[in-house]
């Protein structure tokens, strides 16, 4: 027999060890389950629907809505929910109970008010950007039957760095704007506060707190011009070196090829530290970031569909 009921303490091992049979392409570790889910400030058990059988947990699904702010300045979106990840076990697979919890998480959601669920978007804690279809096709296809729809679709893409070199056109190009008055170099520490700024005004306040939360300039660069218009780094998630971003240029300062100096001066930093590659998991693929991922050796390595279901 299989009941559905909130997390409690206890669940947390076999939770994982089910995460882990579930979703074989994207395992979690215990450490992970604890800061990310566990500890984010806007948990609560009652969101984290677990099915359990003789003991043990066999599925879940996470609803999660803000309790405390992204980042200062922002609100608490309440209107929106988000539900971050679910699975089944193998073996329990086929009777419904897939759609049960996640008809759970998402009345969970609608009780406290939010009108619009997506998945999987949740910032900072998200698993991935959205579905794989590819991977998890019975997932895409439930969140489907649900009422979900695609918002929009990016992609991760990887490069291998083993025998990069900074390509002679990036060298002519860097010296160009540097005579026209710009700098690309690592934030002082006295520039961090502007950066954070820049980051979270310009783009998104997720890239901000990213930012903060590094707090390692060694792994930054930025572009400056009396005042910086773009920045990269890598590290900044979860700690994982060979992860690049955030990464962005001022939109007005686009077309002069800051972005693509600032890609590739990053890239020389991470070759120089012996990474062997560099990845990340979301851009657009047929946005400007994208093909000049694309021009500078990227691969697309999988695709996602970011979901919404709305009241």
């Amino acid at each position: 027999m299989v009941t559905v009921r909130a997390f409690a303490s206890g669940d947390e091992v076999s939770l994982v060890d089910a995460w882990n049979r579930s979703m074989p392409a994207d395992p979690a570790t215990s450490a992970w389950f604890r800061d990310c889910v566990l500890l984010d400030p806007n948990f609560d058990p009652e969101g984290l629907r677990v099915a359990v059988s003789d003991g043990r947990v066999v599925g879940c699904a996470y609803g999660v809505r803000r309790l405390t702010p992204l980042a200062p300045g922002t609100d608490l979106e309440p209107d929106t929910g988000w539900i971050p990840f679910f699975f089944v076990v193998p073996e329990h697979r086929g009777g419904g109970l897939g759609r049960r919890l996640v008809g759970e998480a998402l009345a969970f959601l609608e009780r406290a008010g939010r009108t619009k669920v997506d998945f999987s978007s949740y910032t900072p804690n998200y698993v991935l950007p959205g579905a794989d279809a590819e991977l998890y096709p019975d997932g895409y296809r439930l969140l489907n039957g649900l009422g979900f729809r695609t918002l929009y679709s990016p992609v991760a893409m990887d490069r291998t760095l083993v025998g990069y070199v900074t390509p002679d056109e990036v060298r002519e190009l860097r010296a160009e704007r540097e005579s026209e008055g710009y700098a690309f170099r690592g934030p002082t520490d006295g520039e961090l506060p502007e950066l954070i700024r820049f980051a979270a005004g310009a783009f998104n306040p997720d890239w901000g707190e990213a930012i903060r939360q590094h707090r390692d300039p060694k792994r930054m660069v930025i572009a400056k011009k009396d005042q910086i218009v773009g920045f990269a780094l890598y590290a900044a998630y979860r700690g994982i070196p060979e992860r690049f971003g955030p990464f962005g240029v001022d939109p007005e300062q686009r077309g002069t090829g800051l972005g693509k100096i600032l890609l590739h001066l990053t890239m020389t930093m991470m070759r120089a530290e012996g990474l062997h590659s560099s990845w990340f998991l979301w851009t657009g693929e047929a946005s400007p970031a994208g093909r000049l991922y694309t021009k500078a050796g990227y691969e697309i390595t999988r695709r996602f569909h970011v979901m919404r279901k709305s009241a």
